[in-house]
């Protein structure tokens, strides 16, 4: 880690994946599975660990249990996606400086931006997120002195609100290509 912060990754990995039929972290697509190509995202960032968070999908702790990932359960995952966001950042180790917030349908985050994250939150940003043309996708870099308003969060929202408003405080990077926002939500995609 070039910044000296102490990072961790999160993947939130526990929802039901309703519109997709149920089971969509672990079906076969092409290309792999969505939580494999997840995990080599989480697990590229300068990051001392990797959490995944799961809930409906018992198969997700398995993959994350295999490439040495720390495991928490969402006990209300059904609440919504702050649930399993509370779960993961309850999980942080206390002298955590940052957490990169991973959501588990999105395969193509381009790992040249992790670093330029960690480099904007050791330059004193409070959340760093990438953008592409405009548009501000995942993964999300949250500082530390975040972590109480990331507690707060109630219902099936991220933090998205939270972010409009820091202003200054939230950096970002430009992203090269459209993965910061390719989520996968059906089997067709």
């Amino acid at each position: 880690m070039a910044t000296g912060l102490k990072l961790e990754a999160i993947v939130l990995a526990a929802g039901l994946g309703r519109r997709f039929g149920g089971g969509k972290l672990t079906a076969d697509l092409p290309g792999g599975r969505l939580i494999d190509r997840s995990l080599v995202s989480a697990l590229a960032a300068p990051a001392r660990s990797v959490i995944v968070v799961v809930g409906a999908d018992p198969a997700v702790a398995k993959v994350a249990y295999a490439v040495g990932a720390r495991v928490v359960q969402a006990e209300n995952y059904a609440a919504g996606l702050s649930a399993s966001l509370k779960a993961g950042i309850e999980a942080l180790p206390g002298d955590c400086d940052g957490a990169y917030i991973f959501l588990g349908d999105m395969p193509r985050i381009p790992h040249s931006i992790l670093e330029p994250m960690a480099q904007a939150l050791d330059e004193g940003a409070f959340a760093v997120a990438p953008v592409f043309h405009g548009q501000r996708g995942h993964p999300v870099l949250f500082s530390r002195a975040l972590f109480s308003e990331l507690l707060a969060l109630e219902g099936d929202k991220g933090a998205g609100a939270l972010l409009d408003g820091l202003g200054e405080g939230l950096v970002t990077i430009a992203a090269p290509d459209d993965g910061v926002l390719f989520d996968v939500d059906f089997r067709n995609q």
